[in-house]
Order: C-alpha cells, then structure tokens, then sequence
C-alpha cells in the first residue's frame, strides 16, 4: 500500500483506482511539468516505480495510477542518495538502465563532519527558521559550534537541525551553553579505519 501511496504522489492517481482515491490526484511530476523535481533517497524506490521513472526520463511521459492514458510531461529531474548505485546495480537492487539514465552528472559532497565552515551558517539559518515556527526568540552560544565540529554527525545535515531544533525547543534558556548540550555530542569522533602508515601512527597514539 506505501508503493501505491508514492506511485501516486509522484506520478498521480485517477479518482477511485484504489481505497482513499477520493478524486483525481495530479502527482508531482506534473506539477512540476516545465520545472525541476527533486528525488531524495532515490535509491529506495522499489523496481516497479524504478520502471516508471525509467519512462519519465526515456518518454518524457507518465501514467498515473488507474489510468492507462500516458501524459506529457517535461521536468529536469535531480536526484540524491546516500547508499552506493553502482553496487546496488550489481546487486540487482537497482536497475543498471535508470542508473546510467540519472548518471549524466554526479556531484559529490562531502559529509557535514569534513565542512567545519558550514557549521556556523547552519546553525544560525534552522536556529532562526525554529525560533519563527514556535514564536520564540533563543540562539546558541558561540562555543557550541566547537562541540558540534567534533562531533561526527552520522546523520549530516539533518541530524544538525534536529540536534538544534530539540534544543532550542527544550530548553528554557535564551542561550544555549556548551553546558547545555546533549552528553552524546561531546562523544568523541570514530574516525574511519586508518589506511596510510600516518593514519596507523595517528590512530595508534
């Protein structure tokens, strides 16, 4: 039922194709007809939508759930994922052919723990879009950024922003101390397995 529920939200549904398809549902690829559509996590998506997507890139077309009518549709389309493609396609998780069909242009970026000069922007931009959500006005201390860049944040940028959001929410200060900080973030950095004989000497000291 979750397959269908995205099928539908990206794709679109015809109305009564499935239980809860009250009326018509455009889906996203058409809303975002002449425009950008941004998939996140593309490797998640099971075979079957796989396909569908396939179509969207090699047809230009989509067809929505219960319909058997393809449309037109001209989107650009960016997609991210965290998880290793080219092993997945090996693995027969992930289709070789849409692989090579998003493979166009890769940019690679680097994890929130190896850009230090993120922190501060970061931190300030949620910090702000938090305290306009709940009607409040707090912010962190300058010495909590340094917390942050030794902490290894396996969950990039978005465990920053739910790291500042539980903060800025619990707390009943209006500044946030290093003092005030969770115990995790001060755990110290499990760096990856040393590779060259200066990393052994670093990892062994």
């Amino acid at each position: 039922e979750s397959a269908t529920l995205l099928d539908s939200s990206l794709f679109g549904h015809k109305k009564g194709s499935f239980t809860g398809a009250i009326s018509d549902q455009l889906g996203k690829f058409r809303i975002a007809h002449g425009g950008t559509i941004f998939l996140d996590e593309i490797a998640d998506l099971n075979l079957e939508l796989q396909v569908k997507l396939l179509r969207v890139l090699q047809e230009k077309e989509i067809i929505p759930v219960g319909s058997t009518k393809p449309l037109s549709i001209d989107v650009r389309v960016i997609a991210a994922s965290h998880k290793d493609l080219k092993k997945m396609v090996e693995e027969g998780k992930f289709r070789e052919d849409l692989y090579y069909r998003l493979n166009n242009i890769i940019v690679e970026t680097s994890p929130l723990r190896e850009r230090p000069e993120d922190f501060e922007p970061l931190v300030a931009y949620f910090s702000d879009e938090i305290c306009k959500e709940n009607g409040f006005t707090k912010h962190f201390q300058k010495r909590c950024l340094d917390i942050f860049k030794q902490y290894n944040w396996p969950g990039n940028v978005r465990e920053l922003r739910a790291v500042v959001e539980s903060h800025l929410i619990k707390s009943d200060k209006h500044i946030i101390n290093p003092e005030d900080l969770s115990a995790n973030l001060f755990e110290k950095s499990t760096s990856a397995a040393p590779i060259t004989l200066e990393q052994i000497d670093e990892h062994v000291e």
